[in-house]
């Protein structure tokens, strides 16, 4: 007869038959579970990577905090850098220092910062120029590291 399907025929495709039918819903159910919607947990609020101005804004705090002892020149927290103008120490009235702080990146690592210094030294009336310490530089770029890390650590406490 036409179109009729064997007792072996049937008993051959219907392991055939299953297989695909379980694959069809293991597939579907993959794909449902793809369909749900799933909450994204919420952002950290101390994240190293805080990008509502140009820089780390840790790093900025950390370093307007630091320097808040000398006079501003020149503030810019898109570009990140920091220009002080001259200060003199009333302890060392011979002696002024002018420093430049760079903020290089937007997350929160110690090679996302440079300081620079310039140092001059009076002589005969005239302000001239003088070596600054490599250390002078380490340790101002030390405390500003320090003071950024302490920052994000009270954010995270809340």
């Amino acid at each position: 007869m036409p179109g009729y399907i064997g007792l072996d025929a049937m008993v051959r495709t219907r392991p055939l038959r299953f297989t695909a039918a379980l694959t069809g819903l293991v597939v579907c159910g993959l794909l449902a579970g793809c369909a749900t919607h799933k909450t994204r947990p919420a952002a950290d609020v101390a994240a190293s990577r805080v990008t509502q101005i140009g820089v780390n804004s840790y790093l900025w705090r950390a370093a307007l905090d630091t320097l808040s002892f000398m006079p501003l020149l020149q503030t810019d927290s898109n570009g990140g850098v920091i220009l002080t103008d001259w200060f003199i120490n009333p302890k060392t009235p011979g002696e002024r220092m002018k420093l430049t702080v760079t903020i290089l990146d937007q997350d929160l690592r110690a090679d996302a910062l440079r300081v620079a210094a310039s140092r001059q030294v009076q002589q005969n009336g005239q302000w001239v120029d003088a070596p600054v310490a490599a250390a002078t530089t380490q340790k101002l770029e030390d405390m500003i590291l320090t003071h950024a890390r302490d920052l994000r650590r009270r954010e995270v406490r809340g």
